[in-house]
């Protein structure tokens, strides 16, 4: 089952209610769905299961707009999401277009487009996620789903009966920063979109799996010439004293007089709890050439860092009515430390799950269908991620990652494989030699 769908204005169906103007009378509501984070997760799960008619509750702790620590740059793979959801991608709307990845490292620089394919189209973008998660809540609330800000869940719900989650209790603030009422949410599935801390998964008993990967990450922007930039530059060279790091830095324009600069470290090397992660930041932009601004003088906004939850590293994704989507299911590819894709995908297959399950009669029959959405998930990414562990595993070895670097980036073949790999970016069916190699691998590795 596939769902997608455009959104126009004609659609909006009501404006959102904002948490922080109900009542001691209006301590409850009741929903199909209730949807706790209002991510890419949440809200492509919210869009696709409105547009079904499903009635929908989106919470989010914060209030739009709001800060998000991400390299703001979209694979082809988010990009073909961002067209099924029907958003509007265009220039004009503020999305910056770029040609693909350029990969430094090892004295080499390499032009890699993105590529040509059935399944993805031929470009990324690159959008602020202050920018990029409110447009996607907007799109949702435009679809029908209603969107309570300022509204932080704070513990389930649970029927004593079944074990089973029917809602969950949270706290408003109102817009000067004070407490408001407290709210209860009752629904008959939730889905927790509430990022890698998962407060309420954790609730619900299910903690981080330790045999996962785990990335950090740290970004902040700087005014620079090279906001225009039209291919996302990464860094392969990382070093921690004479330590070659599993991880890479990124510098992606903007558009708008500024640059998003970062970088990524696995946990598979043994310098992962040692590292200063600003310093490191610093001394690599201390390299770059001083005409491209990448200093103290120009940065704008903190430094921030954030957790990279990978290779499905909370399961069960599905349990006594709870579904985990985006973050809080540990989505990310270890391959390249990307995360909206996969929680927008996510997301979308929640919503097939959940519209079959609500649209079914009897508690054995709708279960049935919410268990396929875990099995989906597997089937979809299981085999791929087992790839991605291997893979950061392997690269956690600095030899390997100093041979690699050194020697791989030569080959330009071996490169185009390695970006359809890394980027996760094949055709399913009548792909080329690359995409089959990729696709049998992913196959044939085990999904647990």
């Amino acid at each position: 089952m596939t769902i997608a769908s455009s959104t126009t204005d004609s659609d909006v169906k009501s404006p959102a209610p904002d948490a922080s103007k109900v009542t001691d009378d209006d301590a409850s509501v009741s929903a199909d769905v209730v949807i706790v984070g209002a991510g890419p997760a949440g809200s492509t799960t919210a869009h696709y299961l409105a547009r079904s008619g499903l009635n929908v509750v989106l919470l989010e702790k914060t209030a739009f707009p709001r800060e998000k620590v991400c390299g703001d740059g979209l694979t082809p793979r988010a990009v073909k999401h961002l067209i099924d959801l029907g958003v509007d991608i265009s220039e004009e709307a503020g999305w910056i277009r770029n040609k693909g990845l350029r990969i430094i490292g090892g004295g080499h620089t390499l032009h890699i487009p993105w590529p040509e394919l059935s399944d993805y189209p031929n470009f990324g973008l690159v959008r602020t996620r202050k920018d990029f998660d409110e447009a996607l809540a907007r799109h949702a609330v435009a679809s029908g789903a209603q969107l309570f800000e300022r509204t932080s869940v704070t513990d389930p719900i649970i029927d004593e009966r079944t074990g089973r989650i029917i809602g969950v209790s949270a706290r408003t603030t109102l817009p000067d920063g004070s407490a408001g009422p407290s709210k209860r949410f009752y629904a008959k599935v939730i889905v927790a979109a509430d990022g890698n801390s998962s407060r309420l998964s954790l609730a619900m008993g299910l903690t981080k799996r330790d045999d996962r990967p785990m990335g950090v990450a740290v970004r902040t922007y700087y005014t620079s010439p090279r906001t225009n930039d039209d291919w996302l530059e990464s860094w392969l060279e990382l070093w921690e004293g004479d330590k070659l790091l599993p991880g890479y830095g990124w510098i992606f324009g903007v558009g708008d007089g500024t640059v998003n600069v970062g970088l990524g470290i696995l946990n598979t090397s043994t310098a992962f709890q040692q590292v200063d992660y600003k310093d490191l930041l610093r001394r690599w932009l201390d390299q770059t050439p001083e005409d491209w601004g990448l200093r103290e003088a120009n940065q704008v906004g903190a430094v921030r860092g954030a957790a990279l939850p990978m290779g499905f590293n909370r399961t069960p994704h599905y349990t006594r009515g709870l579904l985990l989507v985006g973050d809080a299911g540990g989505m990310v590819n270890p391959f390249n430390g990307e995360g909206i894709a996969y929680a927008m995908e996510s997301g979308t297959r929640a919503a097939e799950a959940i519209v079959q399950a609500l649209g079914r009669t009897g508690m054995a029959q709708q279960e049935l269908a919410l268990q396929g959405y875990p099995r989906a998930m597997r089937e979809s990414l299981g085999g791929y991620y087992t790839l991605g562990r291997w893979f950061v595993k392997l690269i956690g070895r600095p030899e390997v990652m100093r041979f690699a670097t050194q020697h791989g980036l030569p080959h330009d073949r071996a490169m185009r494989l390695t970006l359809k790999m890394l980027a996760n970016l094949t055709d399913a069916r009548d792909g080329d030699a690359y995409d089959r190699i990729v696709n049998t691998l992913s196959r044939v590795a085990p999904t647990a």
